[in-house]
């Protein structure tokens, strides 16, 4: 005898979608040129995941928020995504904001991958519900010091603005530099214009300037103050943060944007996985994409990892980083228990020091690596 075999209508809950929040600084004083890349790079692996067939068969939901630099704003963003239900959040470039989020993702019981930002000091206790995808302040900036330490630079001077993040990669120079003999002045942006900063590193015989500063002002004032004294022609600028990873930098300096020295977490060269999806940036973005879209795309991959396994479960999704092995844009992610840093961390993403060439401003030299 033939028996009929019906199959079962999915449940609702395998019908909604799985929702992954995203903060990203999308307003000034947010640097909306690295959200907008942030996002992209999220939105493009978020399609990617649906065309997969998404998590266990669910589609994959992007919720965005726009942070626009902001603690509080980061805060009550993900309060109000979490009671929209996502299973996680992702994102975040500014260090202030990402640690106002990350504080408040903890205390909700909410997973947070924090792609690009990169404060030390993420939350103030460790946690098991934060990891990040960027490399520690101190690792970045202990290699940038080691850049100028082989130049040849020794007398540095800091313009900076008053901020948690800027404090702590002045210190972090500080303590890199000094056992060789090298010294750093601060020079307070809040109280001095370009023409003050400029007759502050004649007076400091300083040999480079690090703009540890806000885009596009006042660095853009500063940059081109410093390029027209002749008094400091030989004085490098640097900046160590990433301002001219970005096209908006050129088409604000154009010629005096070059040879500006800063970090980007790419390796020399990508992998197959990389140079696609490098490409396909490239052209949802109309321009050259920022390392800060592939932190955007990684992070999402990651987190669909961790999601397969454990569905939208908040609880088994942070207890999985350290069980998450995937092949990210720009090599193999792994995270782990780092000493001084109270969250989960990939250890390391790849570190260049690079600036954007003279002779062509759109092509980056990479002046150091680590």
């Amino acid at each position: 005898m033939c028996r009929m075999v019906t199959q079962a209508r999915p449940s609702r809950r395998l019908q909604e979608n799985v929702r992954i929040g995203a903060l990203v600084p999308l307003t000034p004083p947010g640097w909306t040129e690295a959200g907008r890349h942030l996002l992209a790079g999220l939105e493009l692996a978020v399609g990617e995941v649906n065309e997969a067939g998404g998590i266990l068969g669910r589609p994959l939901e992007l919720l965005v928020r726009d942070t626009a630099a902001d603690p509080d704003r980061a805060a009550a963003a993900v309060e109000e995504l979490a009671e929209l239900g996502v299973a996680a959040l992702a994102g975040e470039y500014h260090s202030v904001a990402a640690r106002a989020a990350a504080g408040r993702a903890d205390a909700l019981g909410v997973p947070f991958l924090c792609s690009s930002a990169v404060l030390d000091a993420l939350t103030d206790r460790p946690t098991d519900r934060v990891a990040r995808l960027a490399p520690a302040q101190s690792r970045g900036w202990r290699l940038y010091a080691d850049f100028l330490r082989g130049a040849g630079h020794d007398r540095i001077a800091v313009a900076a603005q008053p901020s948690v993040y800027w404090a702590s990669g002045t210190r972090i120079l500080r303590d890199h530099l000094a056992p060789s003999g090298g010294t750093v002045v601060e020079l307070d942006l809040s109280a001095l214009d370009p023409a003050d900063v400029c007759d502050e590193i004649a007076a400091h015989r300083a040999t480079a300037l690090l703009l540890l500063a806000g885009h596009p002002e006042p660095a853009v004032s500063v940059v081109r103050a410093v390029r027209r004294d002749r008094r400091l022609a030989g004085v490098l600028v640097g900046a160590p943060a990433g301002q001219p990873e970005f096209a908006e930098w050129t088409a604000s300096l154009g010629q005096d944007g070059a040879a500006v020295p800063f970090l980007r977490y790419l390796p020399e060269r990508l992998g197959p996985l990389g140079a696609r999806v490098e490409s396909a940036l490239r052209e949802r973005l109309a321009e050259a994409p920022s390392f800060v879209a592939l932190e955007g795309y990684d992070a999402v991959v990651v987190l669909a990892e961790a999601l397969r396994a454990h569905g939208a479960d908040r609880a088994g999704t942070a207890a999985a980083w350290p069980r998450v092995a995937v092949e990210g844009t720009r090599g193999p992610i792994r995270f782990s228990r780092t000493p001084g840093i109270g969250v989960w961390q990939w250890t390391w993403p790849p570190v260049q020091v690079v600036d954007r060439d003279p002779e062509e401003p759109g092509r980056f030299r990479i002046l150091h690596a680590g």
